[in-house]
């Protein structure tokens, strides 16, 4: 056994209290041995925490990694629009080398952002496997799933391949990476697919993820020609039980906020997405108070633009308290709950709280800055005030993948360069 303490910091602990501690960490079993005092004579490595908070790493609950090449393509124009006229003529031109480049660019972010878990729906996902198994984090991964605009043998091959993908990717890297069945939305897959294929993730044992609710226009059309709530239709096909997650929940009513609390399946709140494509403000704080388990995601770089959990917990907070007309609504300490086992709970990895016995996954967050002084309230000071840059230490399963900001597990400069080329690649492909 080789072990690692983290030292000299100041350590959130699960229930969103902080103490002075350090972190004693068995490296080959990638766990947490010990939280207490004077760890450091114990271990084989430290790595220096002094003037720093120690919190769980940030789980992303819902992403599109490799849309960071799409950063800053297409702005200002609401979903439907956006997703029809821009990003998915570019995304009908990736290849597995376009969506490598992608992927090793968004978890770089995720890396020096302190995020140590995502959730991620997108297309050649064996590929973005490989890089996240080689980068170092913690995912559970699928294949986005699409009907329209195909016939019905390309829609079922589609279907088939998201299986296929399931079950190829569940478990590699140590048990890292889990998979889940993914159709796109309720309204981009249509409901024989649905009726055909989610029973079949369910005998593979995966659990189903998707958007839902994400605008107005994903709900009225369901409304129209099924006559029931969009949650109530998902629920009809199969897709709404314990360990199920979806994406977004911006337009759910009290009924459906109901089907979830009680089928135990989570919602991930994008706050900066909803906000950039005029999608909503999604009732968080009536989530919560109903139950359900509700996490926080960062959308795809290319509607957000950044993959910062920290930049993310604030706008949750902000946000949720104008939803609510309540200053009081989704508090910080919320915020940061859901930024970490809140989204690992709805996603269903083991992760996102910092105890003995639980994974090593952790970040640690630099205080010594203007803007985290004076030290009032770490914990309001992490929803409301940290940034992604303050982030100082990165560990996953036990590794460092960055220490003192140098990430060790990626080439940061050779990352940028692909990535700038592949994104050009790409756009002129898309132009052409």
């Amino acid at each position: 056994m080789t072990t690692l303490a983290i030292t000299g910091g100041q350590v959130l602990l699960p229930d969103i209290t902080v103490t002075r501690a350090d972190v004693l960490i068995d490296q080959e079993a990638g766990e947490i041995l010990e939280v207490g005092d004077d760890l450091a004579a114990d271990a084989d490595e430290t790595l220096d925490a002094a003037d720093s908070l120690v919190t769980p790493g940030f789980v992303n609950g819902h992403c599109h990694v490799a849309m960071s090449l799409l950063r800053g393509y297409a702005d200002d124009k609401p979903l439907d629009a956006w997703l029809r006229e821009d990003i998915w003529p570019v995304e009908a031109e990736l290849t597995a080398d376009t969506v490598r480049a992608g992927t090793e660019l968004g978890v770089l972010e995720m890396i020096k952002s302190g995020t140590t878990a995502f959730a991620d729906m997108y297309f050649f996902v064996p590929t973005i496997s490989e890089a996240v198994a080689d980068a170092g984090l913690r995912a559970r991964l699928g294949h986005g799933v699409i009907s329209v605009a195909k016939d019905a043998d390309a829609a079922r091959e589609d279907a088939r391949e998201g299986l296929e993908v399931a079950a190829e990717i569940d478990g590699m890297a140590d048990g890292r990476i889990a998979s889940a069945f993914m159709p796109h939305s309720l309204t981009t897959v249509d409901g024989e697919y649905l009726e055909e294929f989610v029973p079949q993730a369910r005998d593979l044992g995966v659990p189903i993820h998707y958007h839902a609710n994400e605008t107005e226009d994903e709900v009225v059309p369901i409304v129209e020609e099924e006559g029931v709530r969009p949650l109530a239709y998902a629920a009809e096909k199969g897709m709404l039980e314990d360990g199920d997650f979806v994406a977004h929940g911006v337009h759910v009513d009290k009924s459906e906020i109901g089907l979830l609390a009680e089928a135990g399946t989570g919602v991930i709140h994008c706050p900066a997405s909803n906000m950039k494509l005029a999608s909503g403000m999604a009732p968080v704080q009536r989530m919560r108070e109903a139950g359900v388990t509700v996490g926080l995601g960062t959308d795809g770089a290319a509607s957000n633009n950044d993959l910062s959990m920290l930049d993310e917990a604030r706008d949750a907070a902000m946000i949720g308290k104008l939803a609510a007309d309540d200053a009081s609504a989704v508090p910080a300490e919320a915020v940061v709950e859901m930024m970490t086992r809140g989204s690992a709970e709805a996603i269903g990895l083991d992760t996102g709280r910092l105890e003995e016995g639980a994974p090593a996954d952790l970040a640690v967050i630099d205080l010594e800055e203007p803007h985290l002084t004076p030290r009032h309230d770490l914990v309001s000071h992490l929803a409301y005030a940290a940034a992604a840059a303050d982030v100082r230490h990165t560990v996953c399963d036990g590794q460092v993948l960055m220490r003192d900001r140098e990430v060790l597990t990626l080439e940061e400069d050779a990352v940028r360069a692909r990535a700038t080329e592949a994104a050009e690649t790409l756009v002129t492909a898309a132009e052409e």
